[in-house]
């Protein structure tokens, strides 16, 4: 049996995945499969609580997701990719979960409150949105997970999972060994988190059109670049420039493997003398190069989806195993297990 640390991970399939992903955890996943035991989730259930009006953008963007995945190097021998919804024990496993949750408890949860205020649903807060802590708490215990990568603003996700967890445990044990059955995780917070749009906005978001995508071709890695916010004060070449909040200087500190490079530059920018249209030019370089070897691979493996389908239907074979064993414990500690 593995005594890897076990880490559950995954995006909501709405759209092809950009460089925000790829900061924020992507390439994170690369190395984190060597060193633990991971379980990456293409949430195609959790998309639809806000997405029933569309549902075939979600259809379409598990393949899409899941060739963004492959491309940038998540190996499906090391690490289960699955879809959510091909995994009924996650749905069974919160339904039992939402007893031990308040609805208040919920419209407490400060994530829960940010998602419901960008998506201005007031109060037509549709069920399956509001109770999604409980769904991330079903995913996250049925794999027994003890880390979860997340952004600063997803910990209280983590805190109300780990509260059902110890809710759950302090009732219900094992009943031959009277051992507690679910285990309590942590955030596993990248140092590089959010990524701001090309338009120097908070959040790199498909909704606001501010991102580049990990296949963009090399014609629109060149115009999307054209478009990154810089300093707005810096209006001539001479004048001295601002290196905070120049969106230029943070994708290079994000992308660019040569950090001495990106130091003098940022020290002639702030002395004056030094071009916009320089800095971009290096960063155009930095993402081209980046891109296109994830580009190209993602091209190849779009030419077979039969072959991606069957890595996703032998990786969710494999999660559900796992989630049923949880289930049929968790049943079992509930006296669910009549026959």
């Amino acid at each position: 049996m593995s005594t890897k640390s076990i880490i559950l991970t995954g995006d909501r399939p709405t759209g092809p995945l950009h460089l925000g992903h790829f900061v924020g955890s992507l390439r994170n996943r690369v190395h984190y499969q060597h060193e633990y035991k991971q379980y990456v989730m293409l949430a195609d259930a959790q998309a639809l609580t806000d997405n029933m009006d569309d549902i075939d953008k979600v259809h379409r963007n598990v393949i899409e997701v899941a060739l963004d995945y492959l491309a940038v190097g998540i190996d499906p021998k090391l690490s289960t990719i699955f879809i959510q919804s091909q995994v009924p024990e996650l749905t069974e496993l919160a339904f039992y979960y939402l007893n031990l949750v308040t609805v208040a408890r919920l419209e407490r949860n400060p994530t829960v409150k940010e998602e419901i205020r960008l998506r201005d649903f007031e109060r037509d807060i549709p069920a399956g949105f509001l109770t999604y802590p409980v769904s991330q708490a079903a995913d996250i215990t049925a794999f027994k997970a003890t880390l979860v990568p997340v952004g600063e603003d997803q910990i209280p996700m983590i805190e109300q999972t780990n509260e059902i967890v110890r809710r759950f445990n302090r009732q219900y044990k094992n009943p031959s060994t009277k051992a507690e059955i679910l285990v309590e995780t942590k955030a596993l917070v990248p140092e590089i988190g959010r990524l701001p749009g090309i338009d120097g906005k908070a959040k790199m978001s498909k909704s606001l059109g501010n991102v580049i995508n990990l296949g963009a071709t090399a014609d629109e890695i060149s115009k999307a670049v054209k478009k990154v916010y810089t300093d707005p004060l810096h209006l001539k070449i001479e004048d001295p420039g601002h290196v905070e909040g120049n969106i230029a200087f943070t994708y290079l500190d994000a992308f660019d493997t040569d950090k001495a490079a990106v130091a003098e530059l940022k020290a002639h920018y702030m002395r004056g003398g030094l071009a916009d249209s320089i800095v971009k030019k290096r960063l155009e370089a930095v993402l081209q190069e980046m891109l296109e070897p994830i580009r190209t691979r993602r091209a190849e493996l779009a030419e077979d989806k039969g072959y991606i389908l069957q890595l996703l239907r032998e990786g969710t074979e494999q999660a559900r195993e796992v989630a049923a064993n949880t289930m049929d414990e968790v049943k079992a500690a509930l006296g669910l297990n009549y026959f």
